[in-house]
């Protein structure tokens, strides 16, 4: 009976295999993803390649089902995205319109030919192609890049300060998808196409990233905003929190000038397209930044000052890290 069980662990050793509750475990929660969208989303064919390539990272070798593991914060903010739609924001509380847009006037209207217009309304009178052109460039990089920088931290060996950042990238969407549900709210495009009154199932626009599928001729982000369903999502912008956060990271985990330069870079680019191409007002780019602070400091300031949850997270990073190579707690 040892030899057996001594082979068994041999076996699991040569192929890869994962241990028998770890198996369970990924089926089980690729089946309950599965089911859950199939039942109340809809499937996508994203949705089928997806199971198949984490199902096959996780089974063919301990590197990959490590790293497998070690995405999990970023499939839950992928996952929590999706799931939003089981409940719109706009059925829980009323869509901020009109307030949102004379709050911003008030606030940073500025005057063009004796007319007070928001921001957006004067980017939209005036604009350039060079800036098209960035703005485009600058607004790609919102999810890939801090998703880059996290594996990049990864495969530096530098797992404890992957999971210190990947973890806040999870919570900043989850507060601010906590906002979205308190506060719907429109984007500045949805007045200028359709005025003050909500209207349910307006399809996504691209705005004034469509210049840049003009000028370009990819339709990249006709393509990404077409198949957004729900357009009453606009503050707080995530989509200035997300290279926020992985800046604010690169000094806490300590990386290179590079890193700091091309994340803080991005991130001013990312603030600034936003309110440019009329995707969000200055106040929604204030409340992702005001989100990401949040975000951070409840994380590092509450969470990982709880001995339990400082202990888990030492074993998920102990988990991730490849064998035979020192792992750094940072």
């Amino acid at each position: 009976m040892k030899s057996i069980h001594s082979l068994t662990r041999s076996q699991h050793h040569l192929f890869g295999l994962p241990k028998i509750r770890e198996a369970i475990a990924c089926i089980a929660a690729l089946a309950v993803w599965l089911t859950v969208t199939a039942l109340f989303i809809g499937f996508r064919p994203e949705h089928i390649f997806l199971a198949i390539l984490i199902g096959g990272l996780f089974f063919t070798a301990p590197s990959t089902r490590k790293l497998v593991v070690a995405l999990i914060p970023f499939a839950l903010f992928g996952i929590s995205y999706d799931w939003m739609n089981l409940l719109p924001n706009y059925e829980v509380n009323p869509v901020d319109v009109r307030q949102l847009y004379e709050t911003e006037k008030s606030l940073f209207g500025i005057f063009s030919e004796g007319v007070l217009l928001t921001p957006n309304e004067f980017f939209a009178l005036h604009h350039h192609p060079i800036m098209d052109f960035f703005a485009g460039l600058f607004y790609l990089c919102w999810v890939p890049l801090p998703i880059f920088y996290g594996l990049w931290l990864y495969f530096s060996g530098k797992e404890y300060g992957y999971l210190r950042f990947a973890l806040v990238f999870l919570l900043v969407n989850l507060i601010g998808f906590a906002g979205y549900y308190i506060h719907p709210a429109a984007p500045p495009w949805y007045v200028a196409n359709h005025g003050f009154e909500p209207i349910v199932g307006t399809p996504g626009d691209v705005a004034g990233l469509g210049r840049f599928d003009d000028m370009t001729g990819l339709s990249v982000f006709h393509s990404l905003y077409t198949r957004n369903s729900n357009v009453f999502a606009a503050m707080p912008s995530l989509h200035s929190a997300y290279t926020f956060v992985a800046f604010i990271y690169s000094f806490i985990i300590g990386s290179s000038r590079v890193w700091k330069c091309i994340l803080g870079t991005v991130t001013l680019g990312i603030w600034f397209t936003a309110v440019y191409t009329s995707h969000h007002y200055i106040l929604d780019v204030c409340g992702g930044i005001v989100c990401s602070f949040i975000a951070v400091a409840l994380f590092e300031c509450v969470l990982m000052r709880i001995p339990p949850f400082r202990r888990w997270l030492l074993q998920y990073a102990a988990y991730i890290t490849p064998q035979n190579k020192p792992r750094h707690t940072t």
